[in-house]
């Protein structure tokens, strides 16, 4: 038995998302899926959740899930690498097709990261974005426009309030690295709105997933933020997905270029 859409605002788009299987990205999928995007192509290492904590049927995988609500069809997970300019081809292409991660936190100040800490972040944080967008050649000679308007698609980077503003301490790497995904989603907007392609980042601030469970689970820690924050709590992965909608559908018309923080508040003090 299907499950009636939220709303239409996605009917007939095609959607590409990588890290589908947890967190953020699984949350974007499962909204997108509410709001009527078909087909959903879902893109990670795994198909499976990473961690359960706070996870709604974290026993079924996100395609799976998708498919029970939605129907066969609507959703396909293709194993990538989103790092890997082959694997992104593969996703792209199988887009094109149909349609006609866990991380952990850099360690210590900036000048006492290893090597292999810094590379970690700046190549995967900001390499995946690029990776995405070097294929866009492709959308662009097999997609035709996707409605009267003549837009050609809407791309939605995954960045932070640390993309924006720094944090003490141990973060540098990470702000390197969403601050460097922040300023390329920017000049995206810039090269490619003459082709009427949206470029626009999601900037997430403190937020409850299975990636932060022990952080939020530390009560002194927790009450820590929670004092940082206008809003005084944590937000949840679905109040950004809500936000990916936005982003994806006909209501950001004139929108590109855009860091929507998503973070409570905390970035406007």
């Amino acid at each position: 038995m299907t499950t009636p859409l939220v709303s239409n605002r996605l009917v007939s788009r095609c959607a590409v998302i990588t890290g589908a299987s947890s967190g953020l990205g699984r949350a974007i999928a499962l909204a997108f899926e509410a709001n009527g995007a078909s087909p959903i192509i879902c893109a990670d290492l795994r198909p499976d959740p990473r961690g359960n904590w706070g996870v709604e049927e974290a026993d079924v995988s996100t395609h799976e899930l998708i498919c029970r609500r939605s129907g066969e069809g609507k959703l396909v997970f293709v194993k990538a690498d989103a790092t890997v300019g082959a694997d992104v081809e593969q996703v792209v292409r199988k887009a094109i097709k149909d349609d006609q991660s866990g991380e952990t936190e850099s360690a210590g100040k900036v000048h006492e990261m290893s090597d292999d800490t810094w590379d970690f972040f700046i190549r995967f944080k900001t390499a995946v974005s690029i990776r995405r967008l070097e294929k866009l050649d492709t959308l662009e000679s097999q997609f035709s426009p996707l409605h009267s308007t003549g837009h050609h698609g809407w791309i939605i980077n995954t960045a932070s309030m640390l993309g924006l503003v720094g944090l003490k301490p141990s973060a540098g790497a990470y702000c390197a690295s969403k601050g460097a995904v922040v300023l390329f989603t920017k000049q995206i907007a810039v090269e490619y709105g003459v082709d009427k392609i949206h470029c626009n980042a999601l900037c997430p601030g403190y937020l409850r997933t299975p990636m932060t469970a022990p952080i939020y689970e530390d009560q002194e820690t927790r009450d820590g933020i929670n004092a940082l924050t206008p809003w005084g709590d944590w937000g949840s992965a679905d109040d950004v997905a809500k936000c990916g909608v936005f982003l994806a559908s006909d209501d950001d018309a004139y929108v590109t270029g855009v860091p929507l923080l998503i973070d409570g508040g905390y970035t406007a003090q």
